[in-house]
């Protein structure tokens, strides 16, 4: 007995299984907080020191990018979640009333489902009526709408997290501003922001189960672009300017 119960506890641990879904509502705002805040941060520093302009100018359009960013950010999450929610709602509202109002054909339907999903009818219709009397509108939130508490959006939560994420971001910037000789601004804001990125990126993709080497380089591409391009601009009307 004692030998049987050690093989129901090995098993379990064998088939103890690690997800990365759970992270999605978070880690989505997170990565794309920290990696605007650091991008566009610095780009702001870098077209700005290309154009000229004294270390005093640079520190303060950076430090009032990252706030008036981290803002923006925590504002256009806020919205985007926010409306998603409201949407989630209104679906659960509907089913809500529909099982009120048609219990019968929701059995049927739900019953349908799990037929599709490859269960023969009698089993089908089970499973249906066991789910339905432990939690009906559970049971079609998921199996019907594709709503679960993991991916449930959460606004408040997204919003902190991509406000407070974009600040992080815009520390390398902000600090490159504050140690860096004036004459090398742009360069050291480039490569101190180019490997924050690269470890932001490979980070992100590691916590959500991706690789890490193709994490790394997708962000290095992107930041390099951006940072390029707006440094062309800051040299294009430095130079005009002259």
């Amino acid at each position: 007995m004692a030998r049987d119960q050690g093989q129901v506890n090995q098993g379990r641990r064998r088939h103890r299984e690690r997800h990365y879904s759970h992270r999605v509502g978070w880690l989505r705002a997170v990565v794309l907080g920290a990696n605007d805040g650091t991008i566009s941060v610095a780009s702001l520093v870098v077209g700005i020191a290309a154009s000229g302009a004294p270390r005093s100018t640079i520190l303060l359009s950076g430090i009032a990018a990252t706030v008036a960013g981290a803002m923006s950010m925590a504002a256009g999450e806020y919205v985007s979640v926010q409306s998603q929610a409201d949407t989630e709602r209104a679906d659960l509202a509907k089913e809500r009333r529909e099982l009120q109002t048609d219990p019968v054909g929701e059995l049927a339907e739900l019953t349908e489902i799990y037929r599709q999903r490859g269960l023969d009818p009698v089993l089908a219709r089970q499973v249906a009526e066991q789910l339905t009397l432990r939690d009906a509108l559970g049971a079609h939130a998921r199996e019907e709408l594709g709503l679960s508490e993991t991916l449930r959006a959460r606004p408040i939560q997204a919003a902190l997290a991509s406000a407070a994420s974009f600040a992080v971001g815009s520390v390398v910037p902000i600090t490159t501003i504050l140690f860096s000789p004036p004459e090398r601004i742009t360069l050291v804001t480039t490569l101190s922001a180019l490997a924050a990125l690269m470890l932001l990126g490979g980070l992100a993709a590691g916590a959500g189960g991706a690789s890490i080497g193709q994490g790394a380089l997708r962000m290095l591409f992107w930041g390099a672009l951006a940072m390029a391009l707006t440094a062309a601009v800051g040299h294009l009307f430095g130079v005009a300017a002259v």
